[in-house]
C-alpha cells in the first residue's frame, strides 16, 4: 500500500430540522392548542484515532463526508428525530488543521482520541414554545440552523521517540535494521527509503523505544531537490535526532563535513524548532576504514565539523557500536521524561 501522510477533505456536518406549526385537534378536545414539535439536530463529525490505520489512503478518493440532516418537527407534540453523528477514523498521530483559518482543531497523538471537527446544526424550535397567557393560538417557528462545513487539511506526523537524519546512502536503513525487527529495503542507490519506517528498539525486557527512519535529505531539498523536505514533519514529535554520516564515502570527490553541514541548513530552514532538538552525531561504517586509522580519521572530520555534544563511531552493517549507543539513548529518553515539561513558578512569599 503507498503510503499517503497529507491529505485534504471538506467536512459538512447536518443541518438542524426546522420546527412544526401544529394544532391539537380532536373531537371533544375544545381550543387543543399548539401541538407543533422541534425540529432534530443535525449530526456533527468527529474524527476518531486508531491504531490499527497508518497511512491516510482512505482520504486520497474520497473527499467529501456529509453528516445526516435532523428530521423537522411534526404535530402532536412529536419532535423531529436527530441526525446519524459521523465519525472518521484516522491514523495515531493525525493533525487536523483548518484550511481557511489555518486554526489547528486537533491533534490526536493517542489511540482512541476523539475530536468534533464539525458541529451539527440545532433543531429549530415548534410553535408550542411560543404559547403564553396572551398568545394562545402561536403560529409562529423557528428554522434549523446549518452545520458546520469546513474544508480540513489532515497531516499525519508517526509517533516515535528517536529520528534518523541523514544523506541518501548514510546508513539509516542499515542502522534501524540493525537494532530493531524492522525490515526496510537496503540497496547501493540513493533514495532506497521513500516513505518513513518505524522500529522498535528493545534495550531489555522493559525497555524500548520507537525510531523512525525518514528518506534521505540532500542540499536544496527546500527548493525541492531529491524527495524534498516534507518528510521532515514525522521527526517533530521526537525526543532526540540522530544524525548518520557516512565517514568513509566511496566516491572520490565526496566530502562528509560538507554533507553533514547540509543536512543542518536543510533543517533550520524547515523549522527552527526542529533544528533546536537535542541532535546526535553519529559516524556510521567504520568498518571500511582501517582499524590503525579509525581514530584519525575520526579526530580529523570533528575537527573540521566542529563542536558537537555527542559523538558516536558505529558499524550498522555488522552491528559494531550499536548496543551502547542504545543504551546511551534509552538513559536519555528515561530522564528526559522525568523531567517536568514547565518548572513551577516559585512565589516570592512563603503562604501558611
Amino acid at each position: 500500500m503507498k503510503f499517503f501522510d497529507e491529505a485534504k477533505i471538506e467536512v459538512i456536518a447536518g443541518d438542524g430540522g426546522d420546527g412544526a406549526v401544529a394544532f391539537r385537534r380532536e373531537k371533544y378536545v375544545p381550543r387543543g392548542g399548539p401541538s407543533g414539535g422541534d425540529g432534530g439536530h443535525g449530526g456533527s463529525i468527529y474524527a476518531l484515532a486508531d491504531h490499527n490505520l497508518n497511512t491516510l489512503i482512505e482520504y486520497r478518493y474520497q473527499r467529501i463526508f456529509r453528516a445526516e440532516r435532523g428530521e423537522n418537527g411534526r404535530g402532536k407534540d412529536c419532535y423531529g428525530k436527530g441526525g446519524e453523528d459521523l465519525e472518521l477514523r484516522v491514523p495515531v498521530g493525525t493533525v487536523i488543521r483548518d484550511l481557511a483559518s489555518g486554526e489547528t482543531l486537533a491533534d490526536l497523538d493517542h489511540d482512541g482520541a476523539r475530536a468534533m471537527i464539525a458541529e451539527g446544526g440545532r433543531g429549530g424550535l415548534g410553535n408550542l414554545h411560543f404559547k403564553s397567557s396572551v398568545n394562545r393560538a402561536p403560529r409562529q417557528s423557528t428554522p434549523g440552523t446549518p452545520g458546520v462545513r469546513r474544508e480540513l487539511h489532515l497531516e499525519l506526523k508517526v509517533l516515535a521517540d528517536v529520528g534518523l537524519l541523514g544523506m541518501p546512502n548514510a546508513g539509516k536503513s542499515t542502522f534501524i535494521r540493525a537494532v530493531s525487527a524492522a525490515r526496510p529495503k537496503v540497496a547501493d542507490y540513493p533514495f532506497t527509503t521513500l516513505q518513513p519506517n518505524l522500529g522498535v528498539v528493545r534495550v531489555d525486557t522493559n525497555r524500548s523505544f520507537v525510531l523512525a527512519d525518514i528518506p534521505g535529505l540532500i542540499e536544496g531539498a527546500a527548493e525541492g531537490a531529491g524527495l524534498g523536505h516534507q518528510f521532515l514533519r514525522h521527526l517533530g514529535r521526537t525526543r532526540l535526532l540522530l544524525h548518520l554520516v557516512d565517514i568513509a564515502p566511496l566516491a572520490a570527490d565526496a566530502d562528509p563535513v560538507r554533507d553533514a553541514h547540509a543536512i543542518i541548513d536543510e533543517l533550520r530552514k524547515y523549522d527552527e524548532d526542529l533544528y533546536r532538538k537535542p541532535r546526535w552525531l553519529v559516524l556510521n561504517k567504520i568498518d571500511l576504514l582501517a582499524e590503525e586509522d579509525r581514530q584519525a580519521r575520526i579526530e580529523q572530520f570533528l575537527a573540521a565539523y566542529g563542536p558537537v555534544d555527542q559523538v558516536f563511531a558505529v558499524a550498522a552493517i555488522n552491528g559494531t557500536g550499536c548496543p551502547p549507543l542504545c543504551y546511551r539513548i534509552m538513559d536519555f529518553l528515561d530522564q528526559h521524561m522525568r523531567q517536568p515539561a514547565i518548572q513551577p513558578e516559585q512565589d516570592d512569599e512563603s503562604t501558611d
